[in-house]
């Protein structure tokens, strides 16, 4: 690793992670830009993952929750990448997850989750688009329902996540703002940083001082305003990073 990378980052305290699908494709958890993503084998299914559409069509639907009730995702073990980052804040480094994942990996690596800001929801709840009641995910897919309606009204089901169409929780983004105005270090991990405003995190944190470091196997709108960009392996480089930190 480059040892002006190592001095950069070395007894940082305050590290902010923005991480993407690329963080959890080691777990056997597929991306959705690259040549083996979800949009690239099927661009069709971007579709049944608009918030119109989704609440349009129940054939849309019975789409969506096909895709996700085999997803790898309830298979999948955290990695190393995700367990570095648990460890450093074991070590007693102030880490904050802020995660455009939905599968609870960095959850389930050991960081609690007040620690982990879901910044588009999480694929383990569901929750009904009329009354708003919330359900355990798996308990919605046991009924083995194709378009499952909420027990409660009958209203449609939605899993917790955030389609395309639709707005992120204004709290949860104010506090990932936040969180990356305050860092000193702050890696964009796995992310094509291409979905706003999660993306935008990276200004934030350059604007107030902080040093970027992008990981990503692909260019990324945000290099030019990375300290370092590292085209290494998620699963290798991120452990790395993280014990330079605590050197």
């Amino acid at each position: 690793m480059d040892g002006k990378l190592i001095d950069r980052i070395r007894g940082a305290r305050r590290i902010a992670a923005l991480t993407g699908a690329g963080i959890s494709t080691a777990s056997g958890i597929p991306d959705y830009r690259g040549p083996e993503g979800v949009w690239t084998r099927t661009p069709s299914a971007v579709n049944a993952f608009t918030l119109e559409n989704f609440m349009a069509g129940s054939a849309v639907r019975r789409e969506f929750w096909r895709a996700y009730a085999d997803h790898a995702a309830w298979r999948a073990e955290p990695n190393a990448a995700h367990r570095a980052l648990a460890e450093l804040d074991t070590a007693g480094v102030a880490v904050r997850v802020l995660t455009q994942n939905v599968d609870g990996l960095h959850q389930r690596a050991g960081l609690a989750a007040r620690k982990v800001l879901e910044l588009h929801g999480s694929m383990h709840t569901t929750r009904c688009t009329g009354c708003a009641a919330g359900f355990p995910t798996t308990e919605i897919l046991a009924a083995d329902d194709e378009d499952p309606a909420c027990p409660r009204c009958g209203g449609i089901l939605k899993l917790d996540v955030v389609l395309f169409g639709q707005l992120l929780d204004g709290d949860v983004l104010g506090q990932a703002r936040t969180i990356a105005a305050a860092s000193g270090l702050f890696l964009a991990i796995g992310s094509s940083l291409q979905v706003e405003p999660a993306a935008s995190l990276c200004t934030v944190a350059v604007r107030a001082g902080a040093t970027l470091v992008v990981v990503n196997r692909d260019p990324t709108p945000y290099d030019d305003d990375a300290a370092f960009v590292l085209r290494e392996d998620i699963e290798a480089v991120v452990p790395e990073l993280c014990a330079a930190v605590t050197r």
